[in-house]
């Protein structure tokens, strides 16, 4: 009887033990699978934010390489336009448009062609600042140059250069320090602009 008794125990215990193994087992199998669904879900997280990450930073370097890129150029442009400007300031004020003698010499050309196309009298104006030098040439040298008496008045407006017309005022010829700037600005831009910069 007590054979029979260890052996129903025995049996009880080793029922008892397999299913609780069984059930330790199928927790366990169900804890692995949740535990690797929960480490599947946290890389696939990680994986998406490092893409949004890595997605923010390359727009973020795009538009600041870009915006440097424009700013480098608005840059070069307006560095290449100040060059631009000096070397046709420099040239402009070496054009000499408020020497005397420069001035002379060109009023004279104009004025002969002026005078031979015309056949009237001719009006000049020029600058005050050069009164005492170009006043008495006018009155002498120019007019007997050209045959024909000269008006000649003076504007403290013009700094350099010269306007000459028909002495009824009906048009005139403007070859002021402006004028020659703009004249020079216009040409000599793409030119300047191939030898500064090969363009």
């Amino acid at each position: 009887m007590q054979n029979k008794l260890q052996e129903l125990t025995d049996q009880l215990y080793n029922q008892g033990l397999a299913k609780g193994r069984e059930e330790g087992d199928r927790y366990l199998e169900q804890a692995k699978r949740e535990a690797e669904a929960t480490v599947a879900a946290a890389r696939h997280e990680a994986e998406d934010i490092i893409a949004n990450a890595e997605k923010a930073a390359f727009e973020l370097r795009s538009k600041a390489e870009a915006d440097i890129r424009m700013a480098s150029t608005q840059a070069l442009q307006a560095t290449r336009k100040d060059i631009e400007n000096l070397v046709v300031a420099k040239i402009g004020a070496q054009s000499s448009t408020a020497d005397p003698a420069f001035l002379k010499e060109i009023i004279l050309k104009v004025a002969e062609r002026f005078s031979a196309t015309e056949g009237s009298d001719i009006a000049l104006v020029l600058p005050d600042s050069l009164r005492a030098e170009l006043e008495p040439w006018v009155q002498a040298s120019l007019a007997k140059a050209l045959g024909a008496p000269v008006q000649a008045s003076f504007s403290k407006k013009i700094s350099g250069g010269f306007t000459i017309g028909p002495k009824d005022g009906s048009y005139f010829v403007s070859m002021t320090d402006k004028t020659f700037e703009d004249l020079i600005c216009e040409y000599l831009r793409p030119v300047t602009r191939k030898l500064l910069f090969g363009e």
